[in-house]
């Protein structure tokens, strides 16, 4: 048997029933099935014992429909954010232009490592290539 959410359930070990408590309503009594029903369905026609075929479709053509705009939203959000920023590929091209070289952490991070490995570099060197490996493990 499905329950409200938010209801109170229970187990009751002396006879190994399931117990939920209704929930009470504004006024403080507890809500008929009929009246929790009828707050659930609140936007469809709940007089009647079943839906008509009719009823379904149109709950599901307002749920379509509400579904299509939610995309509307999300596609023009997106759109914002693509004229705000570019590719990187792009710029990576840009930077080409400007006789930049545009590296990634984990480039750099390979260049400080081979750095403090190489036998030509100088104890200072050393010593700064482990300054700034620091700097950028600490962001990893």
């Amino acid at each position: 048997q499905a329950v409200p959410a938010g209801s109170h359930v229970r187990l009751n070990l002396q006879t190994g029933d399931r117990e939920a408590k209704l929930l009470d309503g504004e006024n403080g009594k507890s809500d008929t099935r009929e009246e929790r029903r009828r707050k659930r369905l609140a936007k469809v026609d709940v007089d009647s014992n079943s839906f008509t075929s009719q009823e379904l479709k149109k709950a599901l053509a307002k749920m379509k429909e509400s579904e299509k705009a939610e995309r509307k939203v999300r596609r023009a959000h997106e759109e914002e954010v693509r004229k705000k920023f570019r590719p990187i590929e792009q710029l990576k091209e840009e930077f080409e232009k400007l006789n930049m070289k545009m590296e990634a952490d984990y480039e750099i991070m390979v260049k400080l490592i081979s750095k403090f490995n190489s036998s030509a570099s100088t104890l200072d060197e050393k010593v700064a290539a482990l300054y700034d490996l620091e700097y950028y493990v600490h962001q990893v």
